[in-house]
């Protein structure tokens, strides 16, 4: 294993489930705010200064942070500057996944990695398989970091492919569809335990299905709020009883809760909301 969270400058050996479990356990919450700013909808801030603001209203109610690379690569140089002081900014006992979907072959693989994992200092970040797990495999070998695998995407157009029937590996007699294909590859994966799942709240039948599949693999189930994603189920059917994680990302509904002066408070009292709800249905559950 390789030292963790070189973002602040700390030399702790700690997987990533770990340290996830510790900051749930610290917040009581299973709630990931998304950091993805967007200048249309952002006040007349900076993005890390936003970002700052952010952090320090909701960081007693988050189990994790995910910025999407994209709004801050849409931004050049500056963007990546301005992710680079967020990342410092985390509290250093909550993780940080970068959202990245990156997918490629051999060295280029292996170079995302390094950059994810070691120049910016993630904690965990999405992955595309659809090259195969030797496009997978450089990131998996961070044993101590997180490497969430997109399996059931919350857009509309996922079923363009991730629903295609497909005979490989099915039982007999019957075909799988293309992402429980993917979700027991990732169980292949999985052999340092670091291996996740990206599954969308709008596709709650298909989080059940890959629980079953995979019941002790952490879900990161995006999609809840502006994109409509039902909470309720998603914790239901997210949670299981093998052990496995579950993380709840949302972005837009609490980071643009309001695009007034007040917007950190009203951050912070959407997180807040979220975070009871996920624990009542959680108590539903039991």
């Amino acid at each position: 294993m390789i030292d963790l969270d070189t973002r602040n400058g700390e030399h702790e050996r700690v997987t990533f489930r770990d340290k996830l479990r510790a900051a749930s356990q610290s917040s009581r919450s299973l709630l990931c705010v998304g950091l993805d700013p967007d200048p249309a909808l952002m006040p007349r801030l900076g993005v890390f200064d936003f970002n700052r603001e952010i952090i320090d209203a909701t960081s007693d109610l988050a189990c994790a942070y995910k910025p999407n690379l994209a709004f801050y690569e849409a931004l050049g140089v500056e963007g990546l500057r301005a992710l680079e002081k967020t990342l410092a900014h985390v509290p250093s006992h909550i993780p940080v996944i970068g959202d990245c979907k990156r997918g490629d072959i051999g060295n280029t693989a292996a170079a995302y990695a390094k950059a994810m994992f070691e120049a910016l200092g993630f904690d965990a970040v999405t992955v595309n398989p659809y090259l195969g797990g030797d496009s997978v495999a450089p990131f998996v070998e961070y044993g101590d970091r997180g490497v969430f695998v997109l399996c059931k995407t919350s857009n509309p157009g996922s079923a363009d492919l991730q629903d295609l029937e497909c005979r490989a590996d099915a039982p007999a007699g019957r075909a799988r569809p293309l992402f429980e294909v993917v979700a027991l590859k990732a169980r292949e994966w999985n052999k340092s335990g670091n291996v996740g799942l990206v599954v969308g709240a709008t596709h709650p039948d298909e989080i059940a299905a890959i629980r079953g599949l995979c019941p002790d693999m952490p879900l990161l189930v995006p999609g809840v709020g502006t994109q409509g994603g039902d909470l309720a189920a998603a914790v239901r059917h997210g949670a299981g009883t093998g052990g496995g994680d579950l993380i709840i990302s949302v972005s837009r509904q609490v980071i643009f809760a309001s695009s007034g002066e007040d917007f950190a408070q009203a951050a912070r009292d959407a997180a807040l909301k979220l975070r009871e709800r996920i624990a009542e249905y959680l108590d539903a559950g039991q």
